[in-house]
């Protein structure tokens, strides 16, 4: 008991400090994790020792992050993209592992079944550290953010099957054929039922549950339906994971998909950080120190064949040169799918001991150089958005004609919820704006009312000359990420020491940063919403109205002095 608890205490003090020092390098906290597993492990200093019971709770981590997988699983969304996710996609994942399993054959003397089921894994990209990055940096709409979402999403899309085809593999090879066809069916039987049941009843059951208004009931319900519908896949043959997967599709089709999120987030990360500490137990660390030529000739191999198969991929659907190597650099790394699948392929015999003991330090190499890799590569490009439609000259051309009888005008940068309530207030007064955003849907939307809104990115300068910021008499900046917001506040103000420039911005803690790179009022969400809360809670314990208004614009004045100041008044 006390053994335990130890242990317990050990694994969950080195998960703090390890998550704290990987938050704090900006990194993703599955590389604390592994790290954790790999120091503490039976290779290591042999502190955890492998447990099956630890290693099939660790197994729930990718069940529940299959759930979560499912939640975001959108019919529209693969519809939309789906020239992506089936072309890129599909000709990523084909040809990379096809060229892995045809060098695990060949170049290491593995049997075929072996090269599918490294190749199969080292295909799969890290869609936690990619899609974090690109969000940070404000890319997933540009051309290369959206050509990596569709393949990563592709890869989402194929991990079933993948699970699927590996025990299937196993099989003895005069049974391969039958083991396959049988799978298969089994699945489409499975999958098919479980679809059709859901469908039927699993929206009544949660809505019935919703009524009762218990937030312990619907966390206890959706533990329920993930469990059971994990364990109904597993007694028939298929993986937990698939179980998962189309329990998180089902309810995604409900309206309670983002609180079920919520509420299952926090056992997803305790759970998917356990598993990933069970992987970095795996590693021999006196292997990997003893063959170090083949560990950094896996990892060339690994990054630099997957950037070349993206580079290839892209260039043949004729993409610039510059957007072509961004996504290659966004992609070369191995995935945390992949680790489940490399996993798999071990435990299911698929993959030798020592082929193992290579591939597996090789992906968790290539996933600890990724945020480097990529954050380099956009270093070295001299413009980001060379080559990219939305910084093209026929782009910059469209936001010059656009803005070219304008004067004395507002310049919007980001026409989503707030831009598009500034744009319907200056419609009212009469005051001519142009807007740049990067969604297009958003902009066929705007553009079919009459509003002048503009495929562009902000924070170029070209496309802001453009735009006519030389000419404008303020700047509103409604971008939701307060790292892109920086960026073109910073941008603008080179140009234009004197515009005013107003930025939304969803915290409070960020007005000081956001002040000191230029902005002239920054406007915190949070507290516009807490003084009209304020107020109305006033009036409703007996404060006449009028009283509570002055409280609110009092507030306000002393909030937005810095407006009057710049104004002179």
């Amino acid at each position: 008991m006390h053994d335990n608890l130890l242990t317990i205490l050990l694994l969950l003090t080195a998960a703090v400090a390890a998550v704290a020092l990987a938050r704090r390098l900006k990194l993703p906290s599955m590389l604390a994790y592994l790290a954790i597993g790999i120091a503490l492990g039976p290779h290591g200093l042999a502190l955890l020792s492998e447990s099956e019971a630890i290693a099939e709770l660790a197994e729930f981590g990718i069940v529940f992050l299959m759930f979560s997988i499912g939640l975001e699983f959108s019919i529209k969304r693969l519809h939309a993209m789906r020239k992506l996710v089936f072309g890129f996609g599909a000709s990523q994942m084909v040809v990379t592992a096809l060229c892995t399993g045809l060098v695990t054959w060949i170049g290491y003397g593995q049997g075929w079944k072996s090269g599918v089921a490294i190749g199969l894994a080292v295909a799969m990209s890290s869609t936690a550290i990619v899609a974090r990055m690109l969000s940070d940096s404000f890319e997933l709409h540009s051309r290369s953010g959206r050509q990596t979402m569709g393949v990563l999403l592709f890869q989402d899309l194929a991990v079933v099957p993948c699970l699927i085809l590996l025990p299937a593999l196993a099989a003895k090879d005069d049974h391969l054929l039958s083991s396959l066809a049988i799978a298969a069916v089994q699945a489409a039987v499975v999958l098919t039922l479980l679809v059709w049941l859901g469908q039927r009843y699993l929206g009544r059951v949660i809505h019935a549950i919703a009524l009762h208004r218990s937030d312990e009931l619907l966390v206890l319900s959706t533990l329920w339906i993930v469990v059971g519908l994990s364990y109904l896949t597993s007694m028939s043959g298929l993986s937990m994971a698939l179980g998962a997967f189309v329990g998180g599709m089902l309810i995604s089709e409900t309206i309670f998909r983002h609180q079920v999120e919520a509420d299952i987030r926090p056992f997803r990360d305790i759970l998917l950080g356990l598993f990933f500490v069970t992987v970095g137990m795996m590693l021999d660390l006196r292997y990997v120190l003893a063959n170090p030529h083949l560990l950094l000739l896996a990892v060339l191999l690994l990054i630099g064949g997957k950037a070349a198969v993206m580079l290839v991929v892209a260039r043949v659907a004729r993409t610039p040169w510059v957007v072509s190597l961004r996504t290659a650099a966004q992609l070369a790394q191995a995935g945390e799918f992949g680790l489940v699948l490399v996993e798999l392929g071990y435990q299911l015999k698929l993959i030798t001991l020592d082929v193992f003991q290579i591939t597996l330090p090789a992906m968790l190499i290539s996933m600890f150089v990724a945020p480097f890799l990529i954050a380099r590569a956009a270093k070295l490009s001299v413009d980001l958005g060379r080559g990219d439609w939305a910084h093209s000259v026929t782009a910059i051309q469209n936001v010059a004609v656009h803005s070219m009888d304008l004067q004395n005008h507002v310049l919007i940068c980001g026409f989503g919820r707030v831009g598009g309530r500034i744009g319907e207030f200056l419609t009212l007064e009469d005051i001519p704006f142009i807007a740049l955003d990067a969604d297009p849907q958003r902009i066929a939307r705007a553009n079919a009312v009459g509003l002048n809104v503009v495929f562009g990115n902000a924070d170029r300068a070209e496309v802001l000359k453009a735009a006519g910021v030389s000419r404008a008499r303020a700047v509103v900046v409604s971008y939701p990420d307060v790292h892109s917001a920086e960026r073109v506040v910073r941008v603008v103000r080179a140009s234009r020491p004197d515009v005013p420039i107003v930025v939304r911005t969803s915290d409070a803690k960020d007005v000081g940063r956001l002040k000191a790179a230029g902005a002239t009022e920054v406007i915190p969400e949070v507290q516009e919403s807490g003084l009209l809360v304020a107020a109305e809670t006033l009036v409703q314990a007996g404060v006449p109205m009028e009283k509570a208004l002055i409280h609110v614009r009092s507030a306000r004045a002393a909030r937005y002095q810095s407006l009057k100041d710049f104004y002179g008044k």
